[in-house]
């Protein structure tokens, strides 16, 4: 999935593990104590990305200058 984001050059936000959860009710969810923490830390990671990207406009950095897209062609 990840390459779909990266190919729209998107930030990607990362955590300890793949980001889920597993239960069938909300009280089955809450179970999932390492799938709790690893939406806790994705969170947390999320937060922090958007702060900085924040701070980053603020300080007057703008994003990368978009280049021209090159396309190789493989069959010759």
């Amino acid at each position: 999935m990840n390459k779909y984001l990266l190919y729209a050059q998107m930030p990607v936000v990362s955590s300890r593990y793949w980001n889920m959860v597993h239960g069938q009710t909300p009280d089955q969810v809450l179970e999932d104590r390492e799938g709790v923490q690893i939406m806790q830390v994705l969170g947390k990671n999320m937060a922090w990305l958007l702060k900085c990207i924040e701070a980053g406009k603020q300080e007057g950095v703008s994003r990368p200058k978009e280049e021209k897209r090159i396309n190789t062609n493989y069959i010759r």
